[in-house]
Parts: structure tokens; C-alpha cells; sequence
């Protein structure tokens, strides 16, 4: 029998370890995943992490280390379409992308495992749960803090269209009273629309005034016999 010629008690062995490994450290990783009933819980990542384990251990045996690290980036694309199916978006909002990269560092410890490198599959698998786990306290306090808090100053695009003769003094003048205001100018461009009309835009340094005061600035605009149309709005930094 094939059996006969190819089996080899140290291998089997050698085997046998990095399934078990993986078989242990993939349920720790979907345990938390299945106590918050999310799609991917403790068998899916328990089976992708025995899989991973199992090709790179099997690639290993039969064509040695270059083989294996063919096979590892081959598990590393493959399990992409499996956790493509984890994710699921409703109208806006896009939910299991957690679940996915889950997934993905469940196929990356088995990998270690069949790579013999249980301990650094072990130190994978504490830094998948704790960032599963204590991360997700982060985020929670993260989210509640007020929107304000987390970039509590903006700046300001400045848009205008101004008859050709008129754009430098308008603008200008304009400079002046804006730093008169504790406005900081980031910068001035011109571009021309067409042969009498020139577009300016002003782009304002996030700073601690807020939108009346720029409002202020920019109202006796309004009527100027120069000035076509102007208009601006946030471009604070998301």
C-alpha cells in the first residue's frame, strides 16, 4: 500500500501537533465571536483555522518550506472569499467586517501552526481576542465622546467669482478683513472661468472662529458690482 511507503511516525506526529494546535486556538478565537452571535462563530474559525493549518503542514511535508510559503499566500487570498460572505450591507451601513478580519487572522494562526510555530500562533491568537475584546471597550468610549471634541476646530473654503479687473483688489481687501477677523489665510488661488470672469478660492486655516464670524466677513459681499457670486463652506479634516 501507498500508506505503507509514505507514512512516517515523527511526521504523523510532527502533524498531529499543528492540527491540535489549531484545533484549540481556532475555537478560543470564535468563542467570542460565537457568545455575540455573529456569523462566524467558534466551528467556522476552528475549520479555518485547521484548514490553514492542514495546507501549509501538507505543503510542507511534500515540497518543503518554498512550497509552503506558495501555499500560505495562496490561504491568505483564498480565505478572502470566505470572508467576503461574512459581510453584509444594508442600504448605508455595512456590518461583518469584523467577523471577516477575524476570519483572516484565524487563517493566519493556522498557518503558524502548520508552520510548526506554536508559539507564535499562541501570541497570535491572545492579540485576535484581545482585540476582539478589549478594543471593543476602546471604541465604545471612542464613540461616545461628542463630535466636537474629536476635531473641535475646521477650516474654511472661500469661493468666489469676480469680474477680471476686479479679482486682485478683491481679494485683497478681503485678505485683510478676514485677518482683521483672527482668520489664518492657508492659501489663494486664481483660475480663470472665461475671458471676464476670474475664479478665486481662499482656503482658511482651521482656527477657533466659527461660521457667523466668517459670515460677517463675507456679507458686505453681497452687493459688491464686481463680485458675480460667492459662497463657502467647511473643509475641516475628516
Amino acid at each position: 500500500m501507498r500508506f505503507i511507503e509514505t507514512f512516517n511516525l515523527q511526521s504523523f506526529g510532527d502533524s498531529s501537533v499543528s492540527l491540535l494546535a489549531a484545533f484549540v486556538f481556532g475555537p478560543l478565537i470564535g468563542a467570542e465571536r460565537q457568545y455575540r452571535q455573529r456569523s462566524a462563530g467558534l466551528r467556522t474559525n476552528a475549520l479555518v483555522a485547521l484548514g490553514g493549518a492542514a495546507f501549509v503542514d501538507l505543503a510542507q511535508r511534500l515540497g518543503g518550506d518554498v512550497q509552503s510559503l506558495r501555499v500560505i499566500a495562496y490561504v491568505v487570498s483564498g480565505i478572502g472569499f470566505l470572508g467576503a460572505g461574512a459581510i453584509i450591507r444594508e442600504g448605508a451601513n455595512v456590518r461583518g467586517l469584523n467577523t471577516a478580519a477575524t476570519l483572516w487572522c484565524s487563517a493566519a494562526v493556522g498557518a503558524c501552526t502548520g508552520s510548526d510555530m506554536l508559539a507564535e500562533a499562541g501570541l497570535l491568537t491572545f492579540f485576535i481576542i484581545a482585540g476582539n475584546t478589549v478594543l471593543r471597550s476602546v471604541v465604545q468610549i471612542v464613540d461616545r465622546l461628542p463630535a466636537q471634541s474629536q476635531n473641535p476646530e475646521a477650516g474654511f473654503m472661500i469661493r468666489m467669482s469676480i469680474h477680471d479687473g476686479a479679482a486682485q483688489t478683491v481679494s485683497s481687501k478681503l485678505d485683510h478683513d478676514l485677518q482683521q477677523a483672527g482668520f489664518r489665510i492657508d492659501s489663494t488661488s486664481f483660475v480663470r472661468k472665461d475671458e471676464d470672469t476670474i475664479a478665486v478660492q481662499i482656503r482658511l486655516a482651521p482656527s477657533a472662529n466659527n461660521s457667523d464670524a466668517l459670515t460677517t466677513c463675507l456679507s458686505p459681499l453681497s452687493g459688491h458690482p464686481d463680485i458675480i457670486s460667492v459662497s463657502w463652506d467647511s473643509a475641516g479634516d475628516s
